[in-house]
């Protein structure tokens, strides 16, 4: 699989999901279109016109913590984010991320190393990121196999239409 490159948008520690996408946009509907128009929302309601295809959010401790909707990772792959790095996630996010293919990698301390605007490449089969600024390699935690297929794939409904079964 190719290299994810991209520039990063840097945010801090405990970012919750009603920052990432508040019930009032996400109680309209089920389109992920729709609901993308209103990611990082409750810090800078522009945000999904700022960005550009293939960036990454950076972030530091406990990202996506508050309620489990899936639509935080969802709202954050389909305004055109590549994938999120972390100090750490919360659980149910880090799950839900997964599910809906959205590459999510945690590497400790990545707040300190990275400023916003940076270039990074992420490397979806060694599961690591470069820093361009220095040629820096980071390897993020070990994920199970399964785990990268399903980014791999688009998510866990993708993985199942192309594989017609799951490896249990």
């Amino acid at each position: 699989m190719k290299k994810l490159i991209g520039k990063t948008w840097k945010f801090g520690d405990n970012i919750n999901t009603d920052i990432i996408i508040p019930y009032r946009f996400k109680s309209r509907t089920n389109d992920p279109y729709e609901v993308a128009k209103y990611c990082m929302y409750g810090f800078d309601p522009e945000f999904p016109n700022k960005i550009s295809k293939g960036d990454f959010i950076v972030a530091g401790k406990n990202f996506g913590t508050g309620s489990s909707r899936e639509q935080a990772p969802i709202a954050i792959k389909y305004c055109g984010i590549a994938g999120v790095i972390a100090d750490s996630f919360a659980r149910i996010f880090y799950r839900n991320s997964f599910a809906v293919g959205l590459p999510v990698i945690e590497i400790d301390n990545i707040n300190e190393l990275v400023e916003s605007g940076d270039v990074i490449e992420f490397d979806l089969n060694s599961w690591s990121i470069k820093l361009r600024k220095n040629d820096t390699t980071l390897k993020g935690k070990p994920i199970e196999k399964f785990m990268a297929d399903l980014v791999k794939s688009g998510g866990i409904v993708d993985y199942y239409l192309a594989n017609k079964h799951f490896p249990w």
